[in-house]
């Protein structure tokens, strides 16, 4: 269990003021999806009780480093209020969220924080979805995807590596996975040359911070999505 002398400094002060909800989920399990993509269930420590779910609902989890703590968003996976059971998907990689997921076993605790995270389908229904992501965000886009049903679906997938390509996607829709190059470039070229006049479509984005930006750039202006229309969000910092 993390030691409550451990600071979370500035933006743990803020979520204290903001009354941010505090949990501590506890580890049951392990599934090494792949060599660097790791699933961890959790006892959800009451945390969804009384409170709705939505498709991309993320909570904030507290990782130790030193005598600091840090936060890291990540998505919930299969979410069973009445279970009150949870997994998380970690995409494997060297930073400190990853040390703790690779090394967490049964019986091992984690504290989190509920506070930030929301996201309504739109309304009316859109034409269809134009869904762009990586591993990291790879369990919003599934929860994305099955929340949408049969709606049509244009994914693009930016791998780190070979095997990412094999990661489970939740429904039956075009995917393209694409390498990361020149710090996802090689995303932003894939999905312009792939544009199409998706007026009437939603786009979602969830990259690192600089690609997310270019990608939302692309649906506005050459997939001629409205701004409105768009949901940008950068998962990590490059």
């Amino acid at each position: 269990m993390t030691e409550t002398k451990q600071s979370r400094g500035f933006a743990g002060a803020v979520l204290k003021l903001l009354r941010a909800g505090d949990y501590e989920l506890t580890v049951t399990g392990r599934t090494q999806i792949s060599p660097h993509y790791l699933r961890l269930s959790f006892a959800a420590g009451g945390l969804l009780e009384e409170r709705s779910l939505h498709p991309t609902q993320w909570i904030r989890m507290w990782f130790s480093d030193g005598d600091k703590l840090h936060q890291r968003g990540y998505t919930l996976v299969n979410p069973d209020p009445v279970a009150d059971t949870v997994d998380i998907e970690f995409a494997l990689h060297d930073g400190v969220a990853s040390r703790w997921a690779e090394q967490a076993q049964p019986g091992d605790t984690i504290e989190v924080t509920v506070l930030g995270s929301n996201f309504a389908l739109p309304e009316p229904r859109p034409a269809g979805y134009v869904i762009i992501g990586d591993t990291a965000s790879l369990p919003a886009i599934n929860s994305l995807l099955a929340a949408i049903g049969d709606a049509p679906a244009r994914v693009f997938l930016e791998a780190a590596h070979d095997d990412d390509k094999h990661l489970p996607v939740t429904r039956d829709a075009e995917v393209t996975w694409v390498d990361r190059r020149d710090a996802g470039a090689a995303l932003v070229q894939t999905v312009e040359a792939a544009a199409f006049d998706a007026a009437d479509h939603f786009g979602w984005v969830a990259c690192d911070n600089r690609t997310t930006r270019a990608v939302a750039k692309v649906l506005r202006e050459t997939y001629k999505i409205p701004r409105k229309s768009i949901k940008a969000q950068a998962y990590w910092v490059a």
